[in-house]
């Protein structure tokens, strides 16, 4: 009887009939939603139901309140936090493999770059070609040598090496800054999203804990009823054994 009073049981908000799992009873929303609920719907009864839904939407607008009186206003960041609460949906993900995924070959080229003369490889590969320089034009090896001392030619190399290497470098700690401004941002909506998540949790605990004393005390109250009257009882069956006299 019980499954089939919640069948034909409909949401007090839409009017719809869904299925048994998307409903929730009126008694379980917590106090906060409810005065929410109420300014739009007055004929609001404890008694009914409402499908999950609706209350995602309410849930949604009573964050959205606590977010607009903390900060005054809502950024594009803020908002997107709200509805995937509201949606349900998982915030999380991994941006690095967004980030790389729109970078163009001449980032992904000049990254490699910048990766590479960072390395141990390339100061040893370096350190080889500069020796290798000096020993072929100092030592007598060959007859007339290209770059001979003080290397002028070297000097030259060198430099339009480091005048291509530093923008190089720059280019990829740029990008390196705008994934780590990426990172951040998502960290910020993960964070809120815990901490309005985790506000929710609370007070859905406190409502909960507060109905579960409520009716601790409305069984306390009914067991005294129950005693009380057992006692009565109990001292008028006593009284009517001692009125009857005894046989005869």
């Amino acid at each position: 009887m019980k499954i089939t009073r919640l069948t034909n049981s409909a949401c007090q908000v839409c009017g719809k009939r869904p299925p048994v799992v998307e409903l929730v009873r009126a008694q379980l929303v917590r106090p906060v939603l409810i005065n929410i609920i109420k300014q739009s719907h007055p004929g609001w009864s404890d008694e009914g139901f409402i499908c999950t839904d609706d209350l995602n939407h309410f849930r949604y607008e009573y964050v959205r309140s606590l977010v607009e009186t903390e900060k005054k206003d809502l950024s594009d960041l803020e908002k997107e936090v709200l509805e995937s609460i509201s949606r349900q949906e998982i915030l999380s993900e991994y941006v690095d493999k967004e980030f790389e995924s729109r970078l163009t070959i001449g980032q992904r080229l000049s990254d490699r770059m910048a990766q590479f003369g960072g390395s141990w490889t390339f100061i040893i590969l370096f350190a080889c070609v500069l020796m290798s320089w000096i020993v072929v034009n100092s030592v007598a090896v060959l007859s007339k040598p290209f770059d001979p001392y003080p290397y002028i030619f070297l000097n030259l190399v060198l430099s339009c090496l480091a005048a291509i290497q530093a923008p190089i470098i720059m280019m990829s700690q740029n990008r390196q800054e705008a994934k780590d401004r990426v990172r951040a941002t998502h960290d910020y909506q993960v964070n809120l999203k815990a901490e309005l998540e985790i506000r929710q949790l609370h007070q859905k605990l406190d409502h909960l804990l507060s109905n579960q004393w409520e009716r601790l005390v409305e069984i306390q109250e009914v067991q005294l009823e129950l005693l009380s009257e057992m006692r009565s009882h109990g001292m008028n069956s006593g009284g009517d054994e001692r009125e009857v006299p005894p046989d005869r």
